[in-house]
């Protein structure tokens, strides 16, 4: 990302950037919320992401600070992803998204336990979640 020239310095294109497609904060939520750190088990979601899809959105990721991949000690062939501090200071968009879906969207899998929470007190749900990604 640093060596690629950008088109313009508009905080939405830096933004969309690193986030113009679906996938990529799928990726996200799922590191996040869903406690998933193995490529195998990202490429699990149930929206059905590709192999090169996935791989190709998890290098742009770590190239653009956002997730950080370690060996796996246990499994020196595993890698581990995880949000770096970068990328969990998504979170406050990532509910955003979620609140939104929740509001207009009648078929929503929101959980509604996490959005009455968001609504009433978004600091202490932002601090567990934190705690929770280390």
């Amino acid at each position: 990302m640093a060596t690629q020239k950008r088109k313009s310095d508009c905080p939405i294109n830096f933004a969309l950037e690193i986030f113009g497609d679906k996938w990529t904060f799928l990726i996200i939520r799922d590191l996040m919320f869903k406690g998933k750190h193995y490529y195998n088990e990202l490429l699990q979601m149930e929206e059905k992401i590709a192999t090169n899809i996935l791989a190709d959105r998890l290098v742009l990721l770590e190239q653009s600070g956002i997730v950080t991949r370690t060996i796996d000690e246990a499994h020196n062939s595993r890698k581990i992803y995880r949000l770096t501090e970068k990328g969990v200071d998504l979170l406050p968009l990532l509910t955003e998204a979620i609140l939104w879906s929740a509001k207009y969207d009648k078929e929503t899998a929101a959980d509604m336990k996490f959005v009455r929470t968001a609504k009433k007190d978004r600091e202490s749900l932002f601090a567990e979640i934190r705690e929770s990604l280390g």
